[in-house]
């Protein structure tokens, strides 16, 4: 039967196509990006050490000023930061990157493009025709590349933009239409690439009888993205002086890990995401530290207030720390591992309930 299948995926001439037990060249998910956040990683992998799927899209959704510009910019310095030979390339569609943003936060400008779109066919030719050259060259020769979107709530179609050129006040029905057409082609071909693309979006509050939230831009993104991100923030002060966010990240569709979590994420202006916050709560959940009064008790005896370990993180977050934790986060995030803990976690550190036992 084997070398049936074989032939049938030869007759077919789907270069897509493959025996699953050889793996599944545009679905199978390899690898992840670090986004420069350990409880970022968990909630998108199930894993402090994954992060974003190294081929699938992922969307990242907010009202107007919530920092989805700024939380892509602190991922694409970290991808950077992380992969020497790295590029990334960006669409933008809202004119608000300069290069002296780009150099503030700490990316590379050199290994950053910027493509302005303001169309969504002018995003699809453009993306397809970065994805065709980068298959093209030798697999040897491929560069780590993250590709960006942002955002795609501002892209306008063509038909709109020769209504208004003609002085024409009507909406074009079909850009919904238009976008499902482009993430379909997008979807495989970044998935066949190992390249991974986050694209930014507006939310609204949708009417009726319970008011939710939902993404705009149809269906299109939302059947595409492996991962839906929505995010709200609140300012963190020192004193009266404002000095970054505290982005709240609800995972509200996702194919690798459990939906509707959320998780905290600390973004400043002067060092771009904190790698370790959240942890601590992840870490009293499950045992790993205690909370007494004001201070956690670590697992050497030790009292210590929360600020005096995220200030000094390589010290209290050690690698058997950081072991457990990891074991946590598949409890907290994985599908199925919470029915089958004992495959997890070694015998003496199970996890049941948030308790250690």
């Amino acid at each position: 039967m084997s070398d049936f299948l074989r032939d049938v995926i030869k007759q077919v001439g789907n270069e897509y196509a493959s025996i699953v037990d050889d793996g599944v060249e545009a679905g199978d998910v390899d690898s992840f990006i670090d986004t420069g956040s350990y409880i970022f990683n968990s909630l998108l992998s199930g894993s402090i050490y994954g992060g974003l799927p190294a081929n699938k899209i992922t969307a990242i959704a907010g009202e107007s000023a919530t920092g989805k510009t700024y939380f892509l910019m602190g991922i694409v310095k970290n991808f950077l930061d992380s992969n020497p030979n790295a590029g990334v390339i960006y669409f933008e569609s809202e004119s608000a990157i300069t290069r002296n943003m780009v150099v503030d936060r700490g990316i590379d400008p050199k290994r950053m493009v910027i493509f302005p779109v303001t169309t969504v066919q002018e995003f699809r030719t453009q993306a397809l025709k970065v994805l065709d050259g980068y298959m093209a060259q030798p697999e040897s020769d491929r560069k780590p590349m993250f590709l960006c979107l942002d955002s795609l709530g501002m892209l306008s179609t063509t038909k709109e933009v020769e209504d208004t050129t003609d002085g024409k006040e009507t909406r074009d029905m079909t850009r919904a239409q238009v976008l499902k057409a482009a993430f379909r082609v997008l979807t495989l071909k970044l998935g066949r690439a190992k390249v991974p693309m986050v694209v930014t979006n507006h939310t609204y509050e949708s009417m009726g009888l319970f008011s939710t939230k939902e993404m705009g831009g149809g269906s299109g993104l939302k059947y595409a993205a492996s991962s839906i991100i929505y995010l709200s923030k609140k300012k963190e002060k020192d004193g009266t002086e404002v000095i970054g966010n505290i982005i709240h990240c609800k995972n509200h569709k996702s194919r690798l890990t459990k939906e509707n979590k959320m998780v905290d994420v600390r973004l400043t202006y002067d060092r771009g995401l904190d790698r370790y916050y959240g942890l601590l709560e992840l870490a009293e959940k499950y045992g790993v530290f205690k909370k007494v009064s004001t201070r956690y008790e670590l697992p050497d005896g030790s009292k210590q207030f929360g600020k005096a370990i995220l200030s000094d993180p390589e010290t209290f977050f050690t690698e058997d720390i950081m072991h457990k934790l990891n074991l946590a986060a598949e409890v907290e995030f994985k599908y199925g591992v919470n029915e089958n803990v004992e495959t997890v976690l070694p015998e003496s550190e199970e996890i049941e309930n948030g308790e250690t036992v």
